[in-house]
């Protein structure tokens, strides 16, 4: 009996251990900053917008649904090989899901769902805005800074990153993070804002993975 409840006990920590390992980390996030200003000698990059992308996960207790994001437009400057600089414009119409076959009808109702008044209102915030503050390494990572708006809210927020120019092109990729959505006043199903939700929430945090590539312009 003793043998089989440390059995027990061992799977329920290896199963937390894993849960916690798995899941990305929050990106940290405080009050807006003011925004960089790069040097006079820094060259600037345009966002490619047919090949950067944000994708996004959500989770609720039965599942998770994933997507992606379109970046409508943004620059970059950048000073001997280190960002300096920026800041890009998210169209929040542009909200797909990836996870649900695209002729399912749930598809489209889950995506009506996301830019509708629940979540992102794409209507009334037809955008958001992400502009840089600054750029450090903090534990052997590249962690970019930024005001993220969205929803009419800005808050900073840090993540890592890693950065690349190859000739007149470059990119800069994100590990994947986490937001609370609920420091945007992004309500619907949130703990944060009802307390009588039983088993029909939907987590707080979203998973993005940024993956901007920009052309000197």
């Amino acid at each position: 009996m003793k043998t089989t409840f440390l059995k027990i006990t061992a799977l329920v920590a290896f199963v937390a251990f894993s849960s916690c390992k798995d899941k990305a980390e929050e990106a940290e996030t405080k009050a807006a900053e003011k925004a960089a200003v790069a040097e006079d000698t820094a060259v600037t990059y345009k966002a490619d917008t047919d090949n950067s992308t944000i994708m996004w996960k959500g989770f609720k207790p039965t599942g998770s649904h994933e997507g992606t994001i379109s970046v409508k437009d943004g620059t970059v400057a950048v000073n001997n090989g280190t960002v300096e600089s920026g800041n890009f414009t998210i169209d929040m119409a542009t909200i797909v899901v990836t996870d649900i076959p695209e002729d399912d009808e749930d598809n489209a109702k889950l995506q009506g769902h996301l830019s509708g008044p629940d979540f992102f209102d794409a209507k009334s915030h037809p955008t958001a805005t992400f502009e840089i503050t600054g750029l450090e390494t903090k534990d052997s990572k590249t962690m970019l800074s930024g005001n993220l708006t969205m929803k009419g809210e800005t808050n900073n927020i840090s993540f890592p990153v890693k950065t690349s120019i190859d000739g007149d092109t470059m990119t800069l990729r994100s590990e994947t993070f986490t937001i609370d959505r609920s420091k945007w006043n992004v309500k619907y199903g949130s703990k944060s804002f009802f307390d009588d939700l039983g088993d029909s929430f939907i987590n707080d945090d979203i998973e993005l993975t940024v993956n901007l590539v920009a052309k000197k312009a």
